[in-house]
C-alpha cells in the first residue's frame, strides 16, 4: 500500500505537476491520482519510473512508500 501522503510530499517538493509526471510515465493523470490514493496499485515498472521522475534513490525511502513502513 502507497504512503500517499509521503509520496504527495515528495510530488509538492519536486515542483512537478500531476499532468507532467503521468505523462512521463506513460499514463493519464486520472490513473495517477488513482495509484497514489490506493484506488489502483503500482506496478513494479511504474515505481521504477515514478523514483526516476521523482529522484527517489534510496531504498529505505522507496520501500517506506510503497512497501509499507516496516523495511528496514
Amino acid at each position: 500500500m502507497t504512503d500517499t501522503e509521503a509520496l504527495r510530499g515528495i510530488i509538492a517538493k519536486s515542483g512537478l505537476k500531476m499532468k507532467y509526471i503521468a505523462e512521463k510515465m506513460g499514463i493519464v493523470p486520472l490513473t495517477l491520482t488513482n495509484k497514489i490514493e490506493n484506488r489502483t496499485e503500482f506496478t513494479a515498472g511504474e515505481v521504477n519510473k515514478l523514483c526516476g521522475i521523482l529522484g527517489i534513490t534510496s531504498f529505505k525511502d522507496v520501500a517506506a512508500i510503497f512497501f509499507g513502513s516496516g523495511v528496514e
